[in-house]
């Protein structure tokens, strides 16, 4: 079950997903210092994506390793077509191609790059006519 649980987290890790804790009933005498290791790994995957809420959809950023890189994507949910161009703001803002999103759509951009450890980034969508919206600052696994 060990072996599972490390596919499990890498997996995890890989796709940028949450982490699910151990199941109560795990039969293995150290399954609290595990579940505890799993949440550690589960915060530092939640500190490398963030997403926020907008009134017809959702932006998110993503640092990723295996390669480095950045993804800003944006989902809509609702409300009619936008033009928009998707970004992200570190020491300085980087901004992609110049999109059309429709309802149900989901857009994204990415950057194959190394980043820093320690350093935040911010997901942008600048969308015509509307402004600009930014995701909470995520920050890069260091170690």
């Amino acid at each position: 079950m060990s072996r599972r649980i490390t596919l499990t987290v890498a997996a995890c890790l890989a796709a940028g997903a949450s982490l699910l804790a151990a199941p109560a009933h795990a039969a293995e005498p150290d399954t609290a210092v595990r579940a505890s290791q799993s949440a550690e790994v589960s915060a530092a995957a939640s500190d490398r994506v963030k997403c926020t809420s907008l009134s017809n959809g959702q932006l998110c950023i993503s640092l990723n390793t295996g390669p480095s890189r950045i993804e800003v994507f944006y989902t809509k949910s609702g409300g009619s077509a936008i033009t928009a161009e998707l970004g992200f703001r570190s020491s300085s803002t980087d901004w992609g191609p110049t999109k059309t999103i429709t309802t149900g759509e989901r857009a994204n951009t990415t950057w194959t790059m190394s980043y820093p450890c320690g350093r935040k980034y911010v997901g942008l969508i600048k969308v015509a006519g509307q402004g600009t919206f930014e995701t909470p600052a995520a920050t890069p696994p260091c170690g």
